[in-house]
């Protein structure tokens, strides 16, 4: 069973849902992805180094991660969130669910969130720090972005 999570904005925001990859929190400068296919390469993405990354497309992790489809030797975000995770991938090369990649590597993540609603409130905002957290309420995490 997953822990209890929230995305919260530095706005006051506040996304409920569960937990999956490492444990711990992480904060960052929270961005989107509207691209369809390939989580793994966004999660490598040097671009993306230090951000909490938010992917529009509602499924992450049907066909799980591998060695070859990466954009370098590790994961670049400081926390990845999802509407739903698959827990079980279905692809000849997948060698580990996301769940696994994010836990080996030390990165939080959120699945269960309304990730159409996080990008049209970053949309309307402009760009926003925010928080993965399964340890503090709403409130404490506020004080911590």
């Amino acid at each position: 069973m997953s822990n209890k999570a929230y995305l919260i904005l530095e706005d006051g925001s506040v996304y409920n849902g569960f937990s999956f990859g490492s444990g711990v929190d992480a904060a960052g400068e929270i961005v989107f992805c509207t691209s369809m296919i390939g989580y793994q390469e966004m999660l490598t993405d040097p671009s993306y180094a230090g951000q909490i990354l938010v992917p529009t497309y509602p499924l992450i992790g049907n066909y799980g991660t591998n060695e070859h489809d990466i954009e370098s030797s590790r994961i670049q975000v400081r926390g990845f969130a999802v509407r739903e995770q698959c827990p079980e991938p279905s692809h000849y090369m997948s060698r580990k669910t996301v769940n696994r990649y994010l836990e080996d590597s030390g990165i939080p993540g959120i699945y269960g969130i309304d990730t159409r609603a996080v990008t049209r409130r970053l949309r309307s905002s402009g760009v926003m720090m925010g928080i993965i957290t399964s340890s503090m309420s709403p409130q404490q995490a506020l004080d911590e972005i």
